[in-house]
């Protein structure tokens, strides 16, 4: 009980004898964040070190104070790593734990530390470094998997497989150039992490609770200690932004959304009716009642992710909306939402570079299924346009008329006679027969882009180079 007393009458102080009491336990159920924001305590911890380093610099603070923060402040960071340390909800978050703790190990002096400074801006500085870190470990992660993809695409250029719209054959493609595809949606999210990095990277430190200070402290200092590229340039701006983690929620959502979309193809390849695909037993499970399944369940929990991290972007943007400047309490909610994100997205991230790598490619069964759908009717439609001269929109008739020919004789475009096909247009000759097979369809598509293989082999090093 001593014990509880005394740590309501620090928590008490801490609130600079604003109360006559401690708040109720709704009030500290509700006010407490050191649930989840001591995942920034190694943050708290470096940006404070820098902060006291400035503030001796500048001559605010004594250089022994200064060397005793510090001490106790690395002090403090190894009983954190090492579990040692003893996390207080009465305390609040992980600012107070860390300058309770700290008043504890050097005394007076750690009250020197808070000097210049606000909650407000420092937990803007802790929430920054750490969405920068993770931004950081984002791109490297997307990286791999590019590099994954670029592996399976030169292994492939040259194996055919059905292009799909509306799910339903197109066009013959190869799986190379289906591959390359992620590589693009994958390179444009990380286009988007090394952008909101770039938009992020300003120290918040020094901006106090809105208007600044009156000390002389050195922002850019600080900036650069803490890997900035410099200070911001507005402190009402400054504690009132959550721009960066909203930019890391939109990041994340759209990749979410197109590792979602990956995962949907995974499961679809996977089943009995396409098998294109074959996943191993690291990436799989059995049913409980079946002993014949085979459960792409590490590709659905990927496609799932994706509503948790969409609900994380929708909450914060609606914490945001109404606030007036400059901080509110409110945005305190911002927290839980990128650090789940943040976690489901690392592990979506891995997971789906695990199957890309992982998977074995039926490259026959994608064959046989390139030439179903008369997937080869626009290529007849363009050696029409080119051969015979004929109007695409003619050359679009004339090739209608012979799928339903091929529909009603129950065979392929390739296997109409050439008798057949001259019945439906007299300037058909032997040669159209040269453009009716699904690897005369991808060799023919050399424009920029395109599925021709050799095509694909450019793009796949163009893409290494900047891998």
């Amino acid at each position: 009980m001593a014990d509880g007393n005394s740590e309501t009458k620090s928590s008490n102080q801490m609130w600079g004898g604003r109360f006559a009491s401690g708040p109720d336990a709704i009030m500290e159920e509700i006010n407490a964040s050191i649930g989840f924001d001591k995942k920034l305590y190694a943050q708290d911890i470096r940006g404070s070190i820098a902060h006291a380093t400035m503030l001796a610099h500048q001559g605010i603070i004594s250089a022994d104070d200064k060397d005793k923060i510090v001490h106790g402040l690395n002090t403090i960071l190894s009983e954190i790593e090492s579990g040692a340390f003893e996390f207080s909800r009465r305390l609040e978050d992980i600012h107070m734990n860390i300058e309770a703790r700290l008043a504890t190990l050097i005394g007076p002096a750690a009250g020197r530390l808070h000097t210049a400074r606000s909650r407000n801006d420092q937990v803007a500085l802790d929430f920054r470094l750490w969405v920068k870190e993770e931004l950081q470990r984002t791109e490297k992660a997307l990286t791999a998997l590019i590099a994954a993809f670029l592996d399976r695409a030169e292994e492939h250029a040259d194996t055919v497989m059905p292009g799909f719209t509306h799910l339903q054959t197109a066009q013959p493609v190869t799986f190379g150039h289906h591959c390359m595809a992620y590589v693009e949606m994958f390179g444009r999210d990380r286009s988007r992490v090394r952008h909101a990095i770039e938009h992020m990277d300003e120290s918040p430190i020094g901006a106090a609770a809105l208007a600044g200070t009156g000390f002389p402290i050195d922002r850019h200092m600080t900036a650069k200690a803490l890997g900035f590229a410099g200070p911001t340039r507005n402190s009402i701006d400054t504690v009132s932004d959550r721009d960066f983690a909203l930019e890391f929620l939109s990041m994340a959502s759209i990749t979410a959304t197109h590792l979602s979309r990956l995962a949907e193809e995974i499961v679809i390849w996977s089943t009995p009716q396409f098998g294109f695909i074959r996943l191993s037993d690291a990436f799989s499970t059995g049913s409980s009642i079946m002993p014949q399944k085979k459960n792409p369940d590490a590709a659905e929990l990927v496609r799932a992710k994706t509503g948790r991290i969409n609900g994380s972007l929708i909450a914060l943007l609606t914490v945001m909306k109404g606030l007036p400047l400059a901080y509110s309490k409110d945005m305190q909610e911002d927290k839980e939402q990128v650090f789940d994100s943040a976690e489901s997205l690392e592990l979506a991230i891995a997971a789906m570079t695990g199957m890309v790598r992982d998977m074995t490619i039926r490259s026959d069964r994608m064959k046989a299924a390139a030439g179903s759908g008369y997937s080869t009717a626009t290529d007849l439609a363009d050696w029409l346009v080119r051969e015979a001269g004929l109007p695409f929109r003619d050359a679009h008739h004339v090739t209608g008329r012979a799928v339903a020919l091929a529909e009603q004789n129950g065979c392929d475009l390739a296997d109409l006679s050439l008798a057949d096909l001259q019945s439906i247009h007299a300037d058909i000759t032997e040669k159209v027969f040269d453009v009716l097979t699904v690897e005369a369809s991808v060799a023919s598509r050399t424009s920029f882009g395109g599925t021709a293989p050799n095509e694909v082999r450019k793009q796949i090093a163009w893409w290494r180079a900047r891998n």
